[in-house]
């Protein structure tokens, strides 16, 4: 007899989704993925997570993990078989710290200002795209570009030796605005060469497949090699 099947419930252009995706696929658990908008607010998914937002992971053992983080520190815990961050508590809480800064520095400095208005505004249908705001985000996403620079020219990945948790973040947030085409690569090489090696793992394939009807992403986005 077969048990409940894990079940991610995401929106395809969110990077926590994103995340938690590719730290399920990172560490070979197989999953079912449940599209879920969020402003439709259905009361079967408000009764997972009464805040009303993705991503949501309905483990086998029917546990509800609600938040990113909160999802990726459990795969952690539960299942150590591949980790995705370092033994050291010191180079752990340097990753912390990574993680923290792509999902919320990145995420209200880039992010947000790029996908929330360019996509989402259009999917919920409520309002125009603000100008000023995409302006702040094509100028601020330099200096996150620029610090993975600083990163990966001292490091073999963004936490340290391994492919792990901080990378994921970043390549989360990234990926979904290189789904608009605003990621200015040439303009920063040595991090262009890093999410070339990030997306050319097999944890990256289904992210690369998403495209959305009427919304086509850019001809490079699921190029490995640009």
């Amino acid at each position: 007899m077969v048990g409940p099947m894990r079940t991610l419930y995401h929106f395809w252009i969110s990077p926590a989704s994103r995340k938690v995706r590719l730290a399920l696929d990172e560490k070979g658990l197989k999953f079912d993925l449940r599209i879920e908008k969020p402003w439709e607010r259905r009361d079967r998914f408000l009764a997972l997570n009464p805040a009303g937002d993705v991503p949501v992971l309905v483990d086998e053992n029917e546990a509800i993990l609600i938040g990113c983080q909160a999802i990726c520190e459990y795969l952690e815990e539960v299942y150590e078989d591949i980790p995705l961050m370092p033994e050291d508590a010191v180079e752990r809480a340097e990753v912390r710290r990574l993680v923290n800064w792509f999902d919320r520095k990145f995420y209200m400095e880039v992010t947000d200002n790029l996908v929330e208005e360019k996509i989402m505004k259009r999917l919920t249908k409520s309002g125009t795209p603000n100008t000023a705001a995409i302006r702040a985000g094509h100028h601020n996403i330099h200096y996150h570009l620029e610090y993975i620079t600083y990163l990966v020219e001292r490091r073999s990945w963004l936490g340290g030796d391994e492919f792990g948790l901080a990378d994921i973040a970043a390549a989360a947030q990234l990926s979904s605005v290189d789904y608009l085409g605003d990621v200015p690569w040439e303009q920063h090489p040595v991090a262009k060469v890093w999410y070339s090696r990030a997306k050319s793992r097999p944890s990256f394939r289904a992210i690369l497949g998403d495209n959305l009807p009427g919304m086509p992403a850019p001809k490079h986005y699921a190029n490995l090699d640009f």
